[in-house]
This record gives structure tokens, sequence and C-alpha cells, in this order.
């Protein structure tokens, strides 16, 4: 009866314990160089809490990991696209830039673990499983092993369609900054030449090394965000199976074990060249109305479709990807 009341206070506590590590309201990666404020975008109405969310509280790196990638995705939606001025295109390009592709992979995977807790049915499976040693042992070893359990259709569902939104809420803001950089250029302004591009470029890089560091809102928007998935149903991808296998070792309080499923290959490599194609772009990049349109297709657009991508079954990526080299 006690864990049946406890039911989601666990991941309530490594929220707030997440908002006791902030230090400082601002976006941490950016802070110091000024960025403007995100924009709030247009979204769904959010409840006030999770359904049903569990996770050990003995660890809590996976809210923070999950917190990493939620708080970079709000982020790069707030980028406003009407560029008035050449400090509006470096600051939103600072907010853009402001994440390290292997962090946003496995915040990525941590993030779709807890949109699964939101399942009642497949956590109470997990915590009735006779033998949850082996079982732990067997989901590290094999995340599609998770699928089988009672309730894993449903918590992939949920994992699937809270990436989904995500990704494809920031590629689709990327295309209005991307549509930006033509529309910019009857402003004479876009026009002039960015000044030390070299040390524009280094900043990006700079940048895009750098740890996440919780803000005091991320614990409060990464679980608005949670509370707000909702069913995609489809087949599970290997991010959907790592992140359901997580979420299972979370409930079994077995989380460590499943630092191997932190990583996916495909997506992995999708991210690494998403940063890489944005530092060719701005290295190649002359006026500030081209620093925009890097801004948009790499710094956006791209990794946003990584996310969409790792929703999608192989044979369906791949048709999908093929529409995009066809586009491009």
């Amino acid at each position: 009866m006690t864990k049946t009341r406890n039911l989601g206070l666990a991941l309530t506590a490594g929220l707030l314990a997440l908002a006791g590590c902030a230090t400082q309201p601002a976006h941490p990666r950016t802070a110091a160089l000024r960025p403007l404020p995100a924009r709030p975008y247009a979204a769904a109405p959010r409840q006030s809490t999770p359904r049903a969310v569990e996770a050990a509280p003995a660890d809590r790196s996976l809210q923070v990991q999950a917190a990493a990638f939620e708080s970079f995705m709000r982020h790069a939606r707030g980028i406003d696209a009407a560029f008035a001025s050449p400090a509006d295109v470096a600051q939103a390009l600072q907010t853009g830039a402001s994440h390290e592709p292997h962090e946003l992979e496995a915040g990525m995977i941590a993030y779709a673990a807890l949109a699964a807790l939101q399942e009642p049915r497949f956590v109470a499976a997990v915590r009735a499983e006779s033998s949850p040693g082996e079982l732990a042992r067997r989901l590290a070893a094999d995340p599609q092993a998770a699928l089988a359990l009672p309730g894993a259709e449903a918590a992939g569902a949920r994992a699937n369609g809270a990436l989904y939104a995500q990704g494809a809420g920031l590629a689709g803001d990327g295309e209005k900054v991307k549509r930006a950089a033509y529309s910019v250029q009857h402003q004479d302004w876009s026009k002039a030449k960015v000044p030390d591009a070299a040390g524009r470029l280094s900043r990006v890089k700079r940048l895009s090394a750098e740890s996440y560091r919780p803000a005091r809102e991320d614990a409060a928007e990464l679980q608005m965000a949670l509370a707000q998935t909702t069913h995609r149903p489809g087949a599970p991808t290997p991010v959907v199976a790592r992140g359901v296998a997580l979420a299972a070792l979370s409930v079994l309080g077995e989380q460590r074990q499943g630092q191997s499923l932190m990583s996916e290959p495909r997506t992995g490599s999708c991210l690494h060249m998403a940063k890489l194609n944005l530092y060719q772009c701005l290295a190649s990049a002359g006026p500030h109305y081209e620093d925009i349109f890097c801004l948009g297709q790499h710094a956006m657009i791209d990794p946003g479709q990584c996310v969409v991508e790792a929703t999608k079954a192989p044979a369906a990526r791949q048709v999908a990807m093929t529409r995009i080299s066809d586009r491009r």
C-alpha cells in the first residue's frame, strides 16, 4: 500500500532536488553572453502534475539528464524569427548552439524513459516481477526485452509521442528561422558581413562543449512537459526501447545498470553530424542572413529531425531521410 500511495512522488522529489541545484535563472550556457529571453511557444494546456511517474529516489541523474534535453529544446524553440539587428542574430545563435551532442542524446533517452513512466499499468507490472534482479540484468543486456512487459506497448507509445512532439516542434520552428534568412534581406544590416567571424565560430564551439547546469525553472518545466505526453503508436525504435528499458530499471531501483542504454549509434551520429554541419556552415558564412540560415537549418531543423527520426522504425526512417535529401 505504501508503494501505491507513493506512486509518482519519487520524480517530484527528484525534480525538487533538481530545482535546488539551480544557481541561476537564465539559460545556463548562455547567461554570461546575455541572450535574449526565451519566447514562450504555443502549447497544449498543461496538467498540473504527471499521472504516474516513478524513478529511483537514490539516483536522480535520470531527471537531470532529461532536464538537459528539455531545457535545450525549450530554449531553442523560443528563438524569435523576427530578427531586427546583428545582436538578435548573435544571441539567437548562442541559444541554438548551446547543447553538447552526447549530452543531448543521453537526455533524449532519459526523457523517453520518464515519459514511459507515465503509464501506471507498466509501472505496476515491473513492480510485480517475481525476479527483479534477473529482470534488471536482462534489460541492461537487451533493452528490447522491456517491450514484452505488460503495459510496455502503451509506455513505448507515450515515449514515442513525447519525443516526436519535441523534435517536430523544434524542426518546425527552425523552418520559420530558415525562411527568415531570406525575408530579412530587405534590411540592409542583414547583408553586412559578420565581424570577427572566426571569434563567433570559436564561441559557438565553446558553447557546444559546455555541460548542462540546471536553471531554476527547469524542474517545473520538465514536469509540465512530461504531463503533456500523449500516445503515438508505432513500431518501437531502438531509442524508444532504450527509454522503456531504462524506465523499468528505474522502477526496480537499478538505474545504474542502464548506463549503457544512454546512447544509440544512429541517433548519436545524427546529432553529431548536425553540430559539425553547423560549424561548417558558419565557417563559410559571410553576411548576417547566412548566419540565420545556419541557425535555422543546422542548429534547429537538423537536431529536431534527428529526434523525430529516432521515433520512426528503420524502414520509415529511410523513406523520410530520402525525402529530406531530395528536398535539400
